[in-house]
């Protein structure tokens, strides 16, 4: 038992335990805001799913032993006062324990089979093998022992309500090992001539690369790069499902989804390091573009929503892509990129902009990503600011591409077009010293105290200097110590844990301080990056925060955070570097 720890460690009630490419994680987070007093392997196909409950074993009398769990990147373990147990992922698809003075028993999570649902358990001669099938994943989950002894099996072949599964135990002094393996229908008998100390120590070398080659930057400045990077690496699944290409989910806990203006965050981090998966992530929802030019609301494994959309930033990250990306893109990339972006303008120009109007609309808060933000509270189908300030930037990409691809008359019409969004933003929706947001079909305006309001600053040097500065003020208004509230502290609106009615975001942060910074405002968007550094090196990547405590809510793992954490700790590394 000589696997020796290092890296950065984490509780697994805050990030899964998990490797590149696996769609299956270990943790106590078995649903949405739901924690079981044991680790389970969770699948993320087909939805999320407990399959497994993984439970360490006092030896001397078979009941639940009392542990510790510790996780760092490439292994997790279960230590009590009798042993320990350890667990390392060989592949994406299999995992390896072993324990010495504590046994494990591996049981399913649901005891209820129906012939729908649930999961049936049997011995499989032929692989020597305990195997699990889960209706809810669709998948087989295959325990073989690889050495100890099976101290006791129940729930083979039962029926209905039944307890389901092995326990495995070892001599006194003596060592067991099992694999467990998620697979499709059938395979060959598991196999592997590797020690579990090689297995260990080739996961985390694996992990070692990837943050090598992601944050070669780092530093005691930087504290938390490591950890960001885990998250971002060990939510990263294989192609599988409706993911065509490896996918970046904001989690591998319930928010295991890649939404349609969070995957551009994620790309945006990776692209300097490893350009190829960046490429996939700012691509993936384009692959499930629609007739329209519409992008879906959110793609994963079995599911792509089309109920609603996401706010067109890809412009604006897009042309953060190309400065980062080590090489950039060829003529045929580009020409691709080009005629998607494209069609995701049109979109907006011609099924979003109302009969006579200029500006285009929002259907409901979901479509800002902002779901339940106070802009949205008088009307839901509403034109606003920010999702003009996003277009304009997008059609000022599209005009740069067009440049690049020898498209002369295209380029002028994008500029044409940007020029005239953007007079026609000023002209209707700024007011006195602030912009107001449209309903579209009462023709009424209003403001709110919501940061959306402010999120035109993303046009940075577009902006007229008088703007930018009133934006700035307002923006100054919103910082608490631990970043920038999305609804006024002082607001009667304003909830603690209100999604967009109150946390601090990543996505937000990010965008506000590059227009803060393009527009000249360096003092005030060094202080936005500081704060939200110090907020995720003290309270982790979490969804969204108190913005008033910096108490990380809802999912605790979300890699748009920890992509946005590195993104403004390496931006910072370089300036302090200059």
């Amino acid at each position: 038992m000589s696997a020796a720890p290092s890296g950065p460690a984490f509780s697994v009630h805050d990030i899964p335990f998990s490797t590149y490419g696996s769609w299956f994680d270990i943790s106590p987070v078995v649903a949405e805001q739901t924690y079981a007093d044991d680790l389970h392997l969770v699948s993320h196909q087909n939805g999320m799913h407990a399959v497994l409950r993984l439970v360490p074993l006092d030896p001397a009398t078979g009941e639940r032993a009392d542990t510790r769990v510790d996780a760092m990147p490439g292994l997790l373990s279960w230590t009590g006062e009798s042993g320990r147990v350890d667990l390392a992922y060989e592949s994406p698809d299999t995992v390896r324990l072993r324990g010495s003075g504590l046994g494990m028993s591996v049981h399913a999570a649901m005891q209820t089979l129906t012939p729908f649902s649930g999961t049936y358990f049997f011995h499989d001669p032929a692989a020597d093998a305990d195997v699990f099938t889960s209706y809810e994943t669709g998948r087989r989950y295959r325990v073989t022992l690889l050495s100890g002894t099976i101290a006791d099996t129940v729930g083979s072949q039962a029926l209905g309500a039944a307890d389901r599964g092995l326990a495995v135990t070892a001599a006194a002094d003596g060592v067991w090992e099992l694999a467990i393996e998620e697979l499709d229908t059938s395979r060959p008998p598991y196999a592997s001539a590797a020690g579990f100390d090689d297995i260990a120590a080739s996961a985390r070398s694996a992990f070692t690369d990837f943050v090598d080659a992601v944050a070669p930057w780092r530093s005691d400045a930087a504290p938390s790069a490591e950890l960001a990077a885990y998250v971002v690496w060990s939510a990263t699944v294989a192609p599988a499902g409706l993911v065509t290409r490896p996918g970046v989910l904001m989690s591998k806990h319930w928010m295991d989804k890649v939404w349609s203006w969070d995957h551009c965050f994620n790309a945006l981090a990776l692209a300097p390091g490893c350009p190829a998966l960046a490429w996939d992530q700012f691509q993936l929802p384009f692959d499930h573009q629609d007739e329209t030019g519409a992008l879906p609301d959110s793609v994963t494994h079995s599911e792509v929503l089309r109920n609603f959309v996401k706010p067109p930033i890809h412009g604006w990250a897009f042309g953060h892509l190309r400065g980062k990306l080590p090489t950039p893109p060829g003529r045929a990339e580009l020409t691709e990129v080009y005629h998607r972006l494209e069609r995701w303008t049109e979109f907006w120009l011609t099924f979003r902009r109302a009969p006579g109007a200029e500006l285009p609309h929002y259907q409901h808060g979901n479509d800002s990503g902002w779901d339940n933000a106070t802009t949205f509270d008088p009307e839901r189908v509403v034109v606003t600011a920010d999702l003009a300030a996003f277009l304009v930037l997008q059609l000022h990409e599209l005009a740069h591409m067009a440049a690049g691809l020898d498209r002369e008359d295209e380029q002028r019409r994008w500029l044409s077009v940007a020029e005239e969004t953007q007079a026609a933003l000023i002209d209707q929706l700024w007011q006195r010293d602030r912009f107001v947001a449209r309903g579209v079909a009462t023709g009424a305006t209003w403001s709110s105290d919501s940061l959306l309001d402010l999120m035109p600053i993303v046009l940075g040097e577009h902006l007229p200097a008088e703007i930018s500065s009133a934006l700035a003020d307002r923006i100054k208004a919103h910082l608490t110590p631990y970043g920038l509230a999305t609804e006024l502290t002082t607001s009667p609106q304003y909830l603690p844990d209100g999604y967009w009615r109150g946390p601090i975001w990543a996505p937000s942060t990010v965008l506000i301080e590059d227009g803060l910074r393009r527009a000249g405002h360096h003092r005030l968007a060094d202080d936005v990056s500081a704060r939200f550094r110090a907020l995720c090196e003290t309270h982790g990547f979490a969804e969204n925060f108190d913005a008033l405590t910096g108490t990380g809510l809802r999912d605790r793992a979300y890699t748009w955070t920890a992509s946005s954490y590195l993104l403004l700790a390496q931006a910072h590394t370089h300036r302090e570097g200059r």
